[in-house]
């Protein structure tokens, strides 16, 4: 390596380019077979750097998300759900209703699908670098009721609202108390007009009264999240009764 090439790797790792600085003197031989620019030898040099970082990027939101099973769409049988809005969750997809702090909401019953959608949105987000949480609801209250005693309730409340993208899976499997429904009502009027929540639900609308146990918080907090929001309504049976009764049905 010569004096020059030996400098410019020197002052890549002073400012931790550890990938370029590796990779400078084969793409410095690649540019001279190749008759390359300095403008296209800066540009493939950098590449390899910023392909790095995306790895290293993506792989923290990933942690961070805490996505129970990394799924795509690729593997999502849209020929079992009787009835679903392809179109509304493609658009949904292409993630450009986090970038302007919409919201999804899921509807349908259990086992059409609702979850699978959620995590591939999820995934895809991380992929895309976007700041994501993934969340029961049942353990999005469990958390912030046990901050009531360390008082520590507002700190996870900003922490929450942070995210760019919530994801809050199973709402209306189990019935919210008066402390859970007002941390909930509390939460997504932080994350209004100001992050994205995905939403999958089993309960249409005019039952979500009885998760909240209080018609006026339950209208309160849907009136948030529909404001400005992406509704797919998913009907069918459930898709793991399907595969339960075709296992049955085989002979032995």
């Amino acid at each position: 390596m010569n004096k020059s090439l030996k400098h410019l790797e020197e002052l890549l790792e002073l400012f931790h380019l550890q990938r370029s600085a590796k990779a400078l003197a084969d793409k410095a031989q690649e540019a001279a077979a190749q008759n390359w620019s300095h403008v296209q030898f800066l540009e493939a040099l950098l590449s390899e750097e910023a392909a790095l970082r995306h790895e290293r990027v993506m792989k923290m939101r990933l942690l961070e998300a805490d996505i129970p099973v990394l799924k795509t769409m690729d593997a999502f049988d849209w020929t079992h759900p009787a009835s679903i809005p392809k179109q509304i969750i493609l658009n949904a997809m292409t993630l450009d209703f986090i970038e302007k702090k919409e919201n999804l909401i899921l509807v349908g019953p259990a086992g059409v699908g609702k979850t699978h959608i959620a995590e591939a949105i999820a995934f895809a987000a991380c992929q895309r670098e976007i700041k994501t949480r993934w969340v029961t609801a049942a353990e999005l209250v469990n958390i912030l009721s046990a901050t009531k005693a360390d008082h520590t309730t507002e700190k996870v409340l900003r922490k929450f609202a942070g995210y760019k993208l919530l994801v809050i899976d199973e709402l209306g499997f189990l019935p919210l108390d008066k402390e859970g429904s007002d941390l909930f009502f509390q939460l997504i009027s932080r994350r209004y007009e100001q992050g994205s929540v995905v939403l999958t639900t089993n309960r249409p609308f005019k039952q979500w009264g009885q998760i909240f146990n209080d018609n006026t918080v339950a209208s309160a907090i849907l009136d948030r999240l529909v404001h400005h929001c992406l509704l797919a309504r998913i009907g069918g049976s459930s898709y793991r009764l399907r595969d339960q009764k075709e296992n049955l049905d085989k002979p032995d």
